[in-house]
């Protein structure tokens, strides 16, 4: 099992058109496949959007851990619940949010992760996806995509510059999410 230590990347399936849903962004601290842990293989493959730093544990390991330390096996289960969690709310954005709450969506949830690492400053934080990544993510074009950051740009809310995104505006941005 691999912990991301540096950089960003993503998981994702590969459909047998050809196509790309990203299933998750992967950010420091993350672990590549939780599910490698209790699984010999995921169903999902991981691809790097910036050079990455990694450091491996091998499953035998992590399973005397498991056996041996209740700490260990708690937050194996919490990145576990957090991977789901944040997939149910993928689910949600996809099957019932228009294109604009969408991509809201996503830069409000990067941006709730990134500051709980502490790594957002005065709302600027790392932004390395390109606009094929966001409509990969949102099921969306990326026609669409770049028409709607270009709109919350002239609105406003974000800025978007030099492979770093700012919010300028959360509550506006907030209030397009609706149930974030």
């Amino acid at each position: 099992m691999l912990v991301l230590c540096d950089g960003w990347a993503f998981h994702y399936l590969q459909l047998a058109d050809g196509r790309r849903q990203i299933l998750s962004f992967l950010l420091p601290g993350d672990l590549l496949s939780p599910l490698v842990a209790v699984r010999e293989r995921s169903a999902s493959s991981t691809m790097a959007l910036t050079d990455l730093q990694l450091t491996g544990l091998r499953r035998a390991e992590i399973c005397n851990e498991l056996r041996a330390d209740t700490g260990v096996a708690l937050a194996l289960a919490e990145a576990l619940a957090d991977a789901l969690s944040n997939m149910a709310e993928l689910a949600a954005a996809l099957g019932r949010c228009s294109a604009e709450e969408r991509v809201a969506y996503l830069i409000l949830h990067l941006a709730r992760r990134t500051a709980a690492q502490s790594i957002v400053r005065d709302e600027r934080y790392r932004f390395p996806l390109r606009q094929q990544h966001i409509a990969d993510a949102l099921g969306l074009t990326s026609v669409h995509v770049s028409r709607t950051m270009r709109q919350f740009q002239d609105r406003g809310l974000i800025r978007l510059s030099g492979g770093f995104l700012e919010i300028c505006d959360r509550r506006e941005l907030e209030r397009i999410g609706l149930w974030l």
